[in-house]
């Protein structure tokens, strides 16, 4: 009897069903990142959450952190030793310098230049500030001052006025400034430019000039020596005075014993007399009368 022998099984070279799904997920570009990298990083993140949950370890590495930066951020290089400040009056730097407060040397990542500009422009002297800082450790300010243009007595003193009528200083005293025209009245430095046209108009009156008070926030009166006044209109002001002072041209209006004169009407001046010039007046007419 012939012995029966088993013929062994051929390895089939197919692959099984999960190898099968493996090569093709292989196969797939977003599953081949996600084994590369994600699957490292997810690790990593494991791992550091899993030093981080310690909260000495944290505190340790924060205190790290924080000594890092302070020995970078401190370097000599990066240090401000000084501030020079430039267009500024001798008296308006100082007073900058002491509202700046910086204790040198000071690092320059501890200084924001767009505050420090803003603190700067605070300043009533002050119409723009640039800042930057230069080689060698130096905060540059380069500062432009506003010029007093006008004086204006304001119901809280005597104020310093640019010709946009923003405050610039305030003074003790008017005297000390004689060389500017005078300015009062509520709203007179908001109306500071048409103050200026009117002083520039007023020509030949200008050593007679004692100051512009502004009435009712709405329009101006002159005031000269010899306590006389001139009431000029709401509207168009400055012709209403070169008007004005081609009639005196003409006739001497001003010279004349009158208190006031009253621009307010377009149709024509109204001229105030004084004391002494209405009992002269009325003389004359009683003698022209013969009463």
């Amino acid at each position: 009897m012939r012995a029966l022998r088993e013929t062994p099984q051929r390895r089939d070279p197919a692959p099984s069903r999960w190898a099968y799904r493996l090569n093709r997920m292989w196969l797939t570009p977003a599953f081949r990142l996600a084994v590369r990298a994600g699957l490292p990083l997810a690790l990593t993140a494991a791992v550091a959450g899993l030093w981080m949950a310690d909260a000495g370890r944290r505190q340790a590495l924060f205190d790290t952190y924080a000594e890092l930066r302070s020995e970078f951020q401190n370097r000599p290089e990066f240090m401000v030793n000084l501030v020079s400040i430039e267009g500024a009056s001798p008296l308006l730097a100082e007073a900058i310098r002491a509202g700046l407060g910086f204790d040198l040397p000071k690092s320059s990542f501890g200084i924001d230049l767009g505050e420090t500009r803003a603190l700067v422009e605070t300043f009533d002297a002050v119409e723009r500030a640039d800042l930057r800082i230069v080689a060698g450790g130096v905060l540059q300010i380069n500062v432009t001052e506003r010029l007093p243009a006008l004086v204006w007595r304001a119901p809280d003193g005597v104020w310093l006025v640019d010709a946009g009528g923003h405050r610039v200083a305030r003074i003790g005293a008017r005297s000390l400034r004689g060389d500017l025209p005078l300015i009062a009245g509520e709203g007179a430095a908001a109306s500071a430019p048409e103050a200026l046209a009117l002083v520039q108009a007023a020509g030949p009156l200008v050593p007679r000039l004692r100051g512009l008070v502004r009435m009712g926030e709405r329009r101006w009166d002159l005031v000269l020596d010899r306590d006389q006044r001139i009431l000029l209109p709401e509207d168009n002001p400055v012709r209403a005075l070169e008007r004005l002072i081609a009639l005196d041209q003409a006739e001497g209006i001003l010279s004349r014993d009158i208190t006031a004169v009253d621009l307010r009407s377009d149709r024509r001046p109204t001229l105030r007399l004084s004391a002494e010039g209405a009992d002269t007046l009325r003389q004359i007419r009683l003698a022209q009368t013969g009463g």
